[in-house]
């Protein structure tokens, strides 16, 4: 799990422009930002995204609330989510529903991080363009993760890392298998 910043400022990358030319781009100074808090299964590659208006602590008990009801989380059914060290999933004041287990990354490693690796695959519907309204960025926003939503095979590829563990059986239903 990790989020990310999607805001009107453009992000700019390199493009393509005829021999002799110089790519144009638009550019506008307006500090409007949301949030896309994503949260990855590397091995299959499914998703939840939430997209929110800011990111502390409350927010963050919301959001958690919100993914465990979609996890199908409970005392029967546990997930271990891993997370940065950022300040408001490491609050004392946090909410963390039953059945979910918080287990935090060493401090500076976005690299072991597989949610970290989404983010590129989602600001390359952002970037490179200038948008007017916060409600025509949250749509490029919303279309694009329901196009990676659609390739799980794609978004496992840049998630799953090699020595990511599979998932795991419980000792009962491998007996049975």
């Amino acid at each position: 799990m990790d989020e990310m910043r999607a805001g009107l400022i453009p992000s700019y990358r390199a493009q393509w422009a005829k021999k002799g030319r110089r790519p144009v781009a638009s550019s506008r100074r307006t500090y409007k930002w949301v949030y896309d808090y994503a949260f990855v299964h590397p091995a299959s590659g499914d998703m939840v995204h939430l997209v929110c208006s800011t990111v502390d602590t409350e927010m963050m008990s919301a959001v958690l609330a919100e993914f465990a009801e979609a996890a199908d989380v409970s005392p029967r059914r546990q997930v271990v989510l891993v997370l940065d060290g950022a300040g408001w999933h490491r609050s004392h004041t946090l909410v963390v529903p039953e059945g979910l287990h918080l287990v935090f990354l060493p401090p500076y490693s976005p690299e072991l991080q597989p949610a970290e690796r989404l983010f590129p695959l989602i600001n390359e519907a952002l970037a490179n363009r200038t948008f007017t309204s916060m409600q025509e960025l949250e749509q490029r926003l919303y279309a694009r993760i329901r196009a990676l939503a659609d390739d799980a095979l794609l978004v496992s590829d840049h998630t799953r890392y090699w020595w990511w563990p599979d998932d795991v059986i419980p000792a009962s239903n491998r007996l049975a298998s």
